[in-house]
């Protein structure tokens, strides 16, 4: 098959790698000068730098090019990129079938993926989300990696799944898109949660209850939203909840472990480098919680420490210090 990868970032690079033993793989960055150096040194020097290239990926900054022969579209870029890069895939001749990676809520709008990509692409472009528990650069170096292929096209699914699904990256298909994104949504603001916690010395006591009651706060928005439990138990969402809470290569979770020591965000964002998603997806989180009246204190504590200047220690102090609650209501 034919497979083009929108986005040179880590996550793109990554998936591009793995498919490349088994497809032909485009990989599509914007920036020309960055492909060049990558064409040259056969290494993503800015986001995957431990890993090489392999040499049948090829590489383009065209973006034309990179649609001309593809038979599927696999879209990775950051949710703030997926509207500009779904209304340039819509100008194509022909409908390509497209997968998504990114995780989050579109800003503003606070729509997920799957509705940006109704609202821009024509029906006849066959359509889902790719999403669950996997760091980059485990991927990249084909360590084992589980994910889920979530469309409401049941037998797209089935076939698509079955063309990416190889040893060391097994995909399975669910019908359930909203299930999936919120998980992979809101997972990263309570790694965030996770990583504050961890840095303020609270133990795995609370890393354990933080995870399991940050689960509970997913399937709330994501049930309301219209997902379905099983989903949110699942790879993209409990499996996306545990890895990014507890995993060292998380993004997220170096936020909250930074927010812990006293830095301030756009110190913390600019010594990481890369996007934390969780950021501004607590945004779009809390505007959902607050119109829908879900109640996720959690999340709330990190939208606190974001965006009203609250110190951590101040705001999970209040966390704490919750009222006492049956565990199931």
């Amino acid at each position: 098959m034919n497979i083009s990868v929108l986005g040179a970032g880590a996550w793109g690079t990554a998936l591009a790698i793995s498919l490349s033993a088994h497809h032909r793989v485009t990989l599509w960055g914007r920036d020309a000068v960055q492909m060049t150096e990558m064409a040259t040194t056969h290494i993503n020097l800015r986001y995957l730098p431990d890993v090489s290239l392999p040499d049948a990926l090829h590489l383009t900054a065209d973006f034309e090019a990179a649609l001309a022969e593809a038979e599927l579209l696999i879209v990775s870029v950051p949710v703030s990129g997926l509207r500009a890069t779904l209304q340039r895939i819509s100008l194509f001749p022909r409908s390509i079938p497209v997968l998504w990676l990114c995780k989050g809520f579109e800003a503003q709008t606070s729509l997920l993926p799957h509705q940006v990509v109704a609202q821009v692409l024509p029906a006849t472009f066959p359509r889902g989300v790719l999403s669950g528990p996997s760091f980059a650069l485990e991927v990249a170096q084909g360590l084992p990696t589980a994910l889920t292929l979530g469309s409401g096209d049941t037998e797209f699914a089935r076939r698509t799944a079955s063309a990416l699904h190889h040893a060391r990256l097994r995909v399975y298909t669910c019908n359930d898109v909203i299930g999936v994104e919120v998980g992979g949504a809101v997972k990263n603001v309570l790694a965030i949660a996770a990583g504050i916690a961890d840095g303020l010395g609270f133990g795995c006591n609370a890393r354990a209850a933080l995870i399991t009651r940050g689960l509970a706060e997913i399937s709330r928005l994501g049930l309301r939203l219209g997902g379905k439990g099983e989903t949110l138990g699942g790879l993209s969402g409990a499996g996306d909840l545990i890895l990014t809470c507890t995993g060292n290569l998380s993004r997220n979770r170096q936020v909250g472990l930074l927010l812990a020591q006293g830095l301030s965000l756009p110190d913390i964002l600019k010594q990481l480098g890369h996007v934390a998603e969780g950021v501004y997806t607590v945004r779009e989180v809390h505007r959902l919680a607050t119109q829908l009246d879900v109640d996720m204190p959690i999340s709330l504590t990190v939208y606190r420490i974001l965006y009203e200047n609250v110190p951590a220690a101040t705001a999970v102090e209040a966390l704490l210090n919750r009222a006492p609650n049956s565990e199931f209501q």
